[in-house]
């Protein structure tokens, strides 16, 4: 198949803008809890009415202090309640947020600012209020900076209590669906970031789609209220998608800056979401965690089987769905019950014991962990999409799961294979272009398609699969084209490696550069009885190597032998932003990782 079209279950919006639903839900249901605040440990709820408050509030503050329609504003944080309040406010006086990640480096943060003629910006704390002053100099257009922890909603709410609520409201009455919303600017494996920008008509449809098709996941059981805690940065358009659809559909947002499990685990417990958006290595994290407790009890046998029977269930149920099969047998419906006691209900109680559905995107999922998740009662609807497509373009529907696949369009849109290969996007979410630069806005945008730079192929149910980046296939010396994004997930898959990145570009053989997984180390070196080691007394350790081993020749059982990882070098290092070999949505900088090192890639073709 090289082309599917989805029909469309909305309408696009003929009017309005983003921040009109806050005020309608006030109206509507006053009392209804839209978002939760965490302060001091504690969450607390926020109504409808008290949010649309804030909101009004603070975009008089906005108005006071000379933000005026269509101006950028840049906003500098991690993920967390006030910029959700800042985002609406902005909408609400018909300005443009302009996200930056907090880790941007200062020279990146001046391209941004520059590139978007921000007039405003607000930060999180001092470290990067200290980034943004030591370029304001270069930045003459720029009027204002707010500090977060240091009182600016307080500030600005006093200063906006003169200006007339009408104001802010004849601001947003004259907000369309075709007025620019937000100006994301892409992270950027190479190059400078572009600035996508996006309208709020993108975003309404966008939203609305995910809401409407995926009403199981944006709904909850009987006496439960739908909610989700999101801990994707809001620089980022999944966790944009996420902030807009929960507002419109009404569903409680509660925020959390931190993706790491040890800060994460704790809040999913204490929030008790019904759904959550993430990214793989979340989910990985989950398995892997629970799968290390089970070792550290003595169960990971039963574990094991745990997992294997999970797999069957939910592989035996999308064969159902598919027609290809009768569905769990009596026996394996037996032992999956069995199993649903001792090891699955305690992975959902790691998520907050309410979790039943969860949507994964920005990197590839592995086939065996949605399985794993599905049979232990959580479905994942893996997904892909771009920062130029608002989010999601495709998606696995409800009720026709195909794990492995990024799903189908999502309703309303169409996915066409070019003939060689590159997947390309139509539809109402699809971006307008880059701002300030056209010449790359033609080479994407092609008559209303968006090109996207991946390789893919539709299935004959058009379900979408990835297969890899036309800038980042390898081609060896003998001329073999290798697409390294499957071999890499699969090593990462082990519970010892962190990450993996494949080199081989004109050399004779595809090689792998690794990092470790500390956690799984630790716990490695534990159930040995050897000593906690730093990485770098470990990377040729030959027990740790065979196991390692024993992870790249399972990967290899993907491709053929020319294809295959020949040789492989442990790194005592992560590849980290900090240093420049990832963006800040966790994406490897492949050329920066070869320059980095240089060294370490020549040993792996020294005879």
């Amino acid at each position: 198949m090289r082309e599917i079209t989805v029909p469309p279950v909305v309408v696009a919006a003929p009017v309005g803008g983003l921040a009109d639903a806050v005020f309608h839900h006030a109206q509507e249901d006053p009392g209804r809890v839209v978002l939760g605040r965490k302060s001091d440990g504690v969450w607390a709820d926020v109504t409808s009415a008290e949010f649309a408050a804030e909101v009004l509030a603070l975009a008089k503050g906005l108005l006071a202090q000379g933000v005026r329609f269509g101006e950028r504003v840049a906003v500098m944080s991690r993920t967390r309640y006030e910029w959700t309040l800042f985002d609406f406010a902005l909408w609400a006086i018909g300005a443009q947020p302009v996200p930056v990640y907090p880790t941007s480096s200062v020279e990146q943060v001046h391209w941004i600012l520059q590139d978007s003629d921000c007039t405003a910006c607000v930060v999180e704390d001092e470290d990067q209020a200290m980034t943004v002053g030591s370029v304001i100099e270069r930045l003459p257009h720029l009027r204002r900076l707010w500090q977060l922890d240091a009182g600016a909603v307080d500030a600005l709410v006093a200063d906006g209590r003169g200006v007339a609520e009408d104001l802010v409201h004849r601001h947003r009455a004259a907000v369309t669906p075709d007025a620019v919303a937000t100006v994301i600017y892409t992270s950027g494996t190479t190059g400078r970031p572009k600035g996508c920008v996006l309208t709020h008509g993108n975003f309404m449809y966008e939203a609305d789609t995910m809401v409407a098709r995926w009403e199981s996941v944006f709904q909850a059981g009987p006496g439960e209220q739908p909610s989700t805690l999101l801990f994707l940065p809001l620089a980022h358009v999944f966790g944009r998608m996420v902030e807009v659809a929960a507002v419109r559909a009404r569903v409680k947002l509660g925020h959390q800056p931190v993706l790491a499990a040890a800060e994460l685990l704790p809040d999913l417990a204490a929030f008790r979401p019904t759904f959550v958006l993430g990214v793989p290595y979340v989910f990985e994290k989950v398995f892997a965690a629970a799968r290390r407790k089970a070792e550290a009890e003595g169960r990971t046998g039963p574990f094991d089987r745990a997992v294997e029977t999970a797999v069957r269930y939910a592989e035996a149920r999308e064969q159902k769905a598919f027609g290809t099969g009768p569905g769990p047998s009596a026996g394996l419906r037996m032992e999956h019950q069995l199993f649903e006691r001792l090891v699955y209900g305690k992975v959902r109680e790691a998520m907050g014991g309410r979790v039943r559905h969860a949507m994964s995107g920005g990197s590839a999922m592995s086939r065996r962990l949605g399985l794993f998740f599905d049979g232990a009662g959580i479905t994942v609807f893996e997904g892909y999409g771009l920062t130029e497509s608002c989010a999601a373009a495709t998606a696995n529907p409800p009720g026709a799961t195909k794990y492995g696949t990024v799903g189908r369009p999502i309703p309303g849109s169409t996915v066409h294979i070019a003939e060689d290969g590159e997947v390309w996007l139509h539809g109402d979410h699809v971006f307008s272009g880059y701002l300030n630069d056209p010449r790359s806005t033609e080479a994407v945008l092609r008559d209303g398609w968006l090109a996207t730079g991946d390789l893919g192929r539709l299935d004959e149910d058009g379900y979408l699969t990835i297969t890899g980046r036309k800038k980042e296939i390898l081609v060896t010396s003998n001329g073999k084209s290798v697409s390294p994004t499957a071999l890499e997930e699969r090593v990462r898959s082990h519970p010892l490696v962190a990450q993996c990145v494949l080199v081989g570009n004109d050399r004779p053989y595809v090689a792998a550069l690794l990092t470790l997984d500390m956690e799984g180390i630790a716990h490695w070196l534990s159930m040995r009885g050897r000593p906690q080691l730093p990485a770098a007394h470990l990377v040729h350790d030959p027990d740790l190597t065979a196991e390692v081993r024993r992870a790249v020749v399972a990967a290899n059982t993907l491709v053929s032998q020319a294809e295959a990882i020949r040789t492989f070098r442990v790194l005592a290092e992560q590849f980290t932003e900090e240093r420049g070999l990832l963006t800040p949505s966790l994406k490897l900088k492949r050329r920066a990782i070869e320059k980095a090192y240089a060294q370490e890639v020549a040993a792996l073709y020294q005879p």
